[in-house]
């Protein structure tokens, strides 16, 4: 299973990526994907909502079953993919690339608060 060292995780299977402009990109994790199976429909958070972390702000759907998003940090949601919108299928092919909303998080320390990668593999059987 691909867990990028780089990436900070949560333990409902959600990653979190700093970007040089501050703000955090918000995805599901390789594994979440794989179990989640064939991705037809996401729902992201709209950009300007504020969120706490850990609020559920969307939903996922796939041909087997449907789980929630979680805000892996608190802060305002600045950017949605719209590419994710259109062609769901992005996440189970790119998990780590096909990002789904960006955060300006009110917290830094909430982010280096997350699993590391290696935290994260044990979480998820792969240690």
């Amino acid at each position: 299973m691909s867990v990028p060292d780089q990436l900070r995780y949560t333990e409902s299977h959600h990653w979190a990526r700093r970007e040089e402009d501050g703000t955090v990109s918000v995805g599901i994790t390789h594994h979440a994907q794989q179990e989640l199976g064939d991705i037809v429909f996401i729902d992201i958070p709209e950009a300007g909502r504020q969120l706490t972390q850990g609020e559920s702000c969307g939903a996922i759907e796939s041909v087997k079953t449907a789980a929630d998003l979680f805000a892996p940090v608190a802060g305002v949601v600045v950017a949605v993919n719209g590419e994710i919108a259109d062609a769901p299928q992005l996440v189970n092919e790119q998990a780590y690339t096909a990002w789904l909303f960006r955060l300006l998080p009110d917290d830094t320390a909430q982010i280096d608060a997350l699993l590391d990668a290696a935290a994260y593999r044990k979480l998820a059987g792969d240690d």
